[in-house]
């Protein structure tokens, strides 16, 4: 959810760009925004994606987008075009929004991908 909603701050079309960008992070991960993991208890999805790919850009010795993907799709994407994808759908879910792109900036970006 939107933090514009949790904290009763004024909707704005950031409020859909934000929505958008967990939608794409559902899909990729096969994940709900909240999931259960037996040894944490519940894990966030925008958390736990973001936690996963800063993990691996700091290490460089592994790619994070295997760690992330679905294991239903593996070795049926483009990790490159995936890689992309997170990266804006990380972009769509900042928690300020005035961080977030805008729906146009995102379809601009996802005709580069």
């Amino acid at each position: 959810m939107a933090p514009e909603w949790v904290f009763n701050l004024p909707i704005t079309s950031k409020v859909d760009v934000f929505s958008y960008g967990v939608v794409v992070l559902e899909m990729i991960t096969g994940l709900s925004p909240l999931s259960k993991n037996q040894a944490n208890g519940e894990v966030e999805l925008i958390e736990w994606v973001r936690s996963r790919v800063r993990e691996f850009d700091q290490n460089r010795s592994e790619c994070w987008v295997e760690k992330i993907v679905d294991p239903s799709i593996i070795g049926n994407y483009d990790r490159t075009a995936i890689e992309n994808l997170v990266r804006i759908a990380l972009q769509c879910v900042e928690e300020d929004r005035e961080a977030r792109p805008s729906m146009t900036q995102v379809v601009g970006m996802l005709l580069h991908v």
